[in-house]
């Protein structure tokens, strides 16, 4: 039986799966070796060590983040365009739990290329927003304000950070309304 070539992003792909398999503290260098079958100095000719993969890992979270609030934006607009973004936002951390992890537990201040993958989210939310006649710097307000509560919701939903009986979907929902209007409020 031939073994997959392996390089960065087999490395990369095989950490991730760890992760969101079982958590992102069970993603450790020589995890990752076992996986693969090779041995942990062999993961040196593909990574630095454990903060580059984590560093990939973030990347990659990022990457994909970008991917998916890309696609569900394609087609909607205003109030539609946010609920569609926020719910592509959910998705993404609930499939991938241990990736999107990630991309809290790597520092992106200072790394220009984890820096620009954060302003492509940015970027994109931004660009969902354009149906509301927002001025450029407010537009870029309001895709931060967007970034920041939808990051916030799906991170305490994956980690159980709703204790309490309610609905999270209703609960969200009522986020999504609330920051709807804000926006309306702004275009004025």
């Amino acid at each position: 039986m031939d073994r997959p070539q392996i390089d960065q992003s087999l490395v990369v792909a095989t950490a991730g799966d760890i992760a969101d398999a079982e958590g992102l503290d069970a993603v450790t260098l020589t995890r990752v070796a076992k996986e693969l079958g090779i041995s942990q100095p062999a993961l040196y000719r593909h990574v630095d060590g454990y903060e580059d993969l984590l560093r990939s890992l973030s990347l990659e979270g990022r990457r994909l983040l970008k991917d998916r609030l890309q696609q569900s934006a394609v087609g909607v607009a205003g109030d539609d365009a946010v609920r569609s973004v926020g719910h592509a936002w959910r998705a993404v951390v609930a499939e991938r739990p241990g990736l999107m992890a990630a991309t809290d537990r790597y520092p992106c201040a200072g790394d220009a290329e984890l820096e620009s993958a954060v302003e492509d989210i940015v970027d994109v939310i931004a660009s969902s927003l354009s149906s509301y006649g927002l001025g450029a710097d407010d537009q870029v307000h309001a895709a931060r304000a967007l970034r920041s509560a939808f990051h916030g919701f799906a991170h305490l939903e994956a980690g159980d950070g709703h204790p309490q009986p309610h609905d999270l979907d209703d609960t969200f929902e009522h986020i999504v309304v609330l920051l709807c209007a804000g926006i309306r409020n702004l275009a004025r």
